[in-house]
């Protein structure tokens, strides 16, 4: 994947954020974004997943399956964990989210509303429907922040079953958890422009366990939108995950009937129909537009 003289701002207005930036990242490679508050990391960050648009310049080779986290998960929203990430694990035509729900310490707060959570067991939320497609490239806004520490050791672990399995991942970080993770590429973003520290060839390894263009603004479309995984990416079961015995208070609710129709054939990238019951709509609509995915229309 690559991003070729790419350069943005948020209005016709507004100062770059970022200009002429080109930069790579393989398959099996960790990069770890550096910056200061407001230089543009989550900027950038979002440029690669597709929920913003370039102002100018190209992201070429993007993959089918992206699991993003941002830095805050949006959990006002009017459902609970296991309907939420069963919801988002139809909509990925992913396996099963069981794995992840006992994996991260989720399964007590299975029939608990994503607004009555803690700021860390959403975040957990937000990693779990991030991983549940088994992305080939996975995207971390500051994924430590809020975690306790159970969770924040799982991180560099997720990272590297990620990367054992040719998946890239990409972090942003700003306390230094990074350093849990030896051999990755750096890149650092300041003043809107990015340079890179690549790391040496032992980066693929597996990790331990523990002046602007003029261009005018142009909004993000379907074209480079977030979409759920196409047909030839159906079925990816969930990584073997270390699962702890963890008691579970209620049975997951029923997810709701969820079917993703392609318009326009199965092209990663194209825009999607989502058929879903009508008591469902409402749940749906925000399930999507907190994984990232822009909304073009919803018929009644």
């Amino acid at each position: 994947m690559r991003l070729d003289g790419v350069s943005f701002r948020y209005g016709r207005r507004a100062n770059w954020v970022l200009s002429d930036v080109t930069v790579d990242i393989d398959d099996g490679e960790i990069v770890v974004v550096r910056g200061r508050n407001g230089a543009g990391k989550s900027t950038l960050l979002q440029l690669l997943v597709g929920v913003l648009r370039p102002t100018r310049g190209r992201i070429l080779d993007r993959v089918g399956r992206v699991g993003w986290v941002p830095e805050r998960f949006p959990a006002d929203q009017p459902f609970t964990v296991s309907r939420y990430l069963g919801a988002m694990a139809a909509l990925s035509r992913a396996g099963s989210p069981e794995p992840w729900i006992e994996r991260l310490g989720l399964a007590p707060f299975r029939t608990v509303k994503l607004g009555e959570l803690s700021k860390g067991t959403a975040q957990k939320v937000g990693l779990a429907q991030a991983l549940i497609p088994d992305p080939d490239l996975l995207v971390l806004d500051e994924p430590w922040e809020g975690l306790d520490s159970a969770a924040r050791e799982l991180v560099p672990e997720i990272v590297a079953e990620v990367v054992a399995a040719g998946g890239a991942v990409i972090v942003s970080d700003h306390r230094g958890e990074t350093a849990r993770l030896p051999g990755a590429t750096g890149w650092t973003v300041e003043a809107g422009r990015v340079t890179v520290d690549r790391a040496p060839a032992t980066r693929h390894a597996p990790l331990p366990a523990q002046a602007a263009p003029a261009e005018d603004s142009v909004p993000a479309g379907p074209a480079e939108a977030c979409v759920p995984a196409g047909p030839a990416e159906a079925s990816a079961p969930a990584r073997p995950a270390k699962i702890p015995a963890v008691e579970t208070p209620a049975a997951p609710e029923a997810r709701p009937a969820v079917r993703p129709v392609p318009v326009g054939g199965a092209v990663s990238g194209a825009p999607w129909l989502i058929e879903v019951a009508a008591d469902d709509g409402p749940a749906a609509v925000a399930a999507l537009r907190a994984a990232g995915h822009q909304i073009i229309r919803v018929h009644a």
